[in-house]
């Protein structure tokens, strides 16, 4: 029986704060944006309470852009791991949203396009963009052909710890293949920066311990 002596504690791990996510009053201008000073410094706290509490990643993926590899890079530095490699994914980048660069999000969301948005759902498409439909569909393909479906790993027995660096979007749209919650929470779910949402999956399915994690950024102070 397939996953009768396998499990896996997989780590969805969102970036840090980025240079578009310090400007929420418009949508990003470059999708590969970088983390700011305040990204940088969260992920070296995730790093070292990651590396507090004892935790050893068997495999490390990031997505494939800048702020989440920079998220990684800074997190296994912290973790006492600076020269640790890790696989780059284009499969579980962000929501595409081409469509919408640099636009003021006060007008861009009008009352109308709310309305449109809410009957599509997760169909809804951006001009030049992506649905969360489609998102999910992508980042679900990549997570069943590395790691649950994956011979090279099942047909051993083995308990592996994960660690997935990637978007809020991307995420909770991977968080609702997981869980099936109504599509009306991929919009409404809190994914805070450097937040970790922690799942066990054996053969009996999937095991929530976690959503949206930030205990290490409690009381933290930035420098501006």
């Amino acid at each position: 029986m397939i996953h009768e002596n396998f499990e896996c504690e997989i780590y969805f791990i969102r970036h840090g704060q980025s240079e578009s996510n310090a400007m929420p009053d418009r949508t990003s201008l470059n999708p590969d944006s970088s983390l700011t000073g305040k990204g940088f410094a969260q992920a070296r706290l995730l790093g070292e309470r990651l590396r507090q509490d004892g935790v050893d990643f068997d495999i490390v993926y990031s997505s494939s852009l800048l702020r989440t590899v920079q998220t990684t890079q800074t997190m296994l530095d912290a973790m006492g791991e600076p020269d640790r490699d890790f696989a780059r994914v284009d499969a579980i980048v962000e929501q595409r949203t081409t469509g919408w660069r640099g636009l003021r999000t006060e007008d861009l969301y009008t009352p109308e396009l709310l309305a449109y948005m809410r009957t599509k759902a997760s169909h809804f498409v951006p001009p030049q963009g992506e649905s969360h439909r489609m998102v999910q569909r992508r980042y679900a393909n990549w997570l069943e052909d590395e790691i649950l479906y994956n011979a090279d790993l099942t047909d051993s027995p083995q308990s592996l710890r994960i660690a997935i660096v990637g978007h809020g979007a991307a995420t909770r749209c991977i968080l609702h293949y997981i869980l099936g919650f109504d599509e009306q929470f991929i919009w409404k779910m809190v994914l805070d920066n450097t937040s970790i949402s922690r799942f066990r999956f054996n053969r009996e399915g999937w095991f929530p311990i976690c959503i949206n994690d930030t205990a290490h950024l409690r009381g933290a102070a930035y420098e501006d």
